[in-house]
């Protein structure tokens, strides 16, 4: 079932232009790593699979000039360059680099894309950041609870700006629909009902490949175990818990990274998290609940249906229910729909150009300085939701999370799985600044 079907009505996202102004004050002028009003925004991806191919077919980069590409399979620097989305923003121009710390040193970079695989796309972004680059990276933000307290230090300490892809957060009805929430127009929510999200399995070991030429597999593993070639790992990597925490469709850091970070924008929850989590039943897929200091239940317990209708939660109030997926919400009963729908902006159809809103408030910060809607420390908190489940699961036991100090109240085991060993070679680098 799509979306259009499951709700009653739907439309059209309305587009605005606006004319330049004539007069541009100085302080919107170039300055050393903030371009001006008048300048062209200089961007490199990194990281050119599934997910930047899709990026570079379907979203408008218009506002922007991509000039250089890596990868640590340059064939894939090769194949963008050459497909519908490089052929359309100039991909026959591009400079295309294995090592991306090279192309930092060589390219006068304004911003990158960090659209790695999930287990490198911290270190990336530190790399990045010690550049002087401001960072898009892609969702799940991290790997680990460690990862991501380190990197929102370094943003921070290095005056950057850090936009999570976590898309929904700039869609004005998705907007729209999380400040009913905040605003009280439900009442107190008291529960709040999202998929059961899946977690990541443990890679089984299997014989080795033979390695694609070209491909800088030392690179590729990045942090983790440098293991034998196989196509499993280089392709499939989201499956496997070294890679990721659950980054398949209906894992708890793929689809689920989105769902869990509607449930903390409409909650405001954004620099906080739940205080407490226990499984439901025994079983590495297990039903999940968490508990927030207010006292809100959130309830990973919703059967999965096929649609991305799962990308948000239900959020049940004292005066009714409302449903937020991606880019709608449908509120309960009717009369409560009705009102709510009265100044809503318009639906937002599925697919190509869902992420305009979401590049343009990137874009605009780069300029402007200011906090992004998904900045790295909401980005941060909606993906430790997931690391919480994950190790919650595996520990299978109820557990007490003490958001500000981000650790487990009086639980050793689990506050080791907060961190992972690092290869030698790709350790964080520290930011002292």
């Amino acid at each position: 079932m799509k979306r259009r079907e499951f709700f009653s009505k739907s439309g059209a996202a309305a587009a605005a232009s606006a004319a330049a102004p004539m007069i541009i004050p100085r302080d919107v002028l170039g300055a050393p790593g903030r371009p001006g009003a008048n300048d062209r925004i200089q961007i490199a991806i990194i990281g050119l699979g599934g997910r930047a191919n899709w990026l570079l077919r379907y979203e408008d980069f218009s506002a922007v000039d991509i000039v250089a590409v890596s990868d640590p399979w340059l064939k894939r620097c090769d194949d963008a360059v050459n497909n519908e989305g490089g052929k359309k923003w100039g991909g026959d121009k591009w400079r295309k680099y294995q090592n991306y710390q090279k192309m930092f040193e060589k390219e006068k970079l304004d911003a990158v894309f960090v659209e790695t695989t999930t287990h490198a796309r911290v270190l990336v972004c530190m790399h990045a950041l010690q550049a002087g680059l401001d960072v898009y990276a892609e969702k799940p933000l991290t790997l680990t609870v460690e990862e991501g307290r380190v990197l929102t230090h370094a943003v921070r300490k290095l005056g950057r700006v850090l936009q999570t892809g976590t898309q929904q957060r700039s869609m004005p009805i998705n907007r729209y629909a999380s400040k009913l929430i905040a605003d009280g127009r439900l009442g107190k929510i008291h529960t709040v009902l999202a998929c059961n999200f899946e977690g990541p399995a443990r890679w089984p070991g299997k014989p080795a490949q033979k390695m694609p030429d070209g491909l800088d597999w030392d690179m590729w593993c990045n942090q983790t175990e440098l293991r034998p070639y196989h196509t499993e790992l280089h392709n499939r990597w989201a499956l496997w818990w070294d890679y990721d925490g659950g980054g398949q469709s209906w894992g708890v850091s793929g689809w689920g990274t989105h769902a869990l970070d509607q449930v903390q924008c409409a909650l405001g929850t954004d620099d906080t998290g739940p205080v407490e989590l226990w499984p439901e039943e025994p079983g590495p897929k297990c039903k999940v609940t968490l508990r927030y200091a207010s006292g809100t239940l959130l309830k990973l317990a919703q059967d999965k249906i096929n649609d991305h209708q799962q990308l948000g939660a239900i959020f049940y109030g004292e005066k009714g229910t409302l449903q937020i997926v991606r880019g709608n919400f449908k509120a309960e009963p009717k009369e409560l729909d009705d009102e709510l729908r009265k100044d809503s902006p318009p639906v937002l159809p599925e697919g190509a150009g869902e992420c305009a809103p979401h590049l343009q408030n990137f874009f605009e910060c780069i300029r402007t300085r200011q906090r992004p809607y998904a900045d790295v420390e909401i980005g941060h908190r909606s993906t430790v939701i997931c690391h919480l489940v994950n190790i919650c699961r595996d520990l299978g036991r109820k557990l007490q999370w003490d958001p500000k100090a981000e650790r487990f109240i009086g639980d050793d085991e689990a506050n080791q799985m907060l961190s992972r060993p690092r290869r030698k070679g790709y350790e964080l680098p520290k930011i002292t600044a």
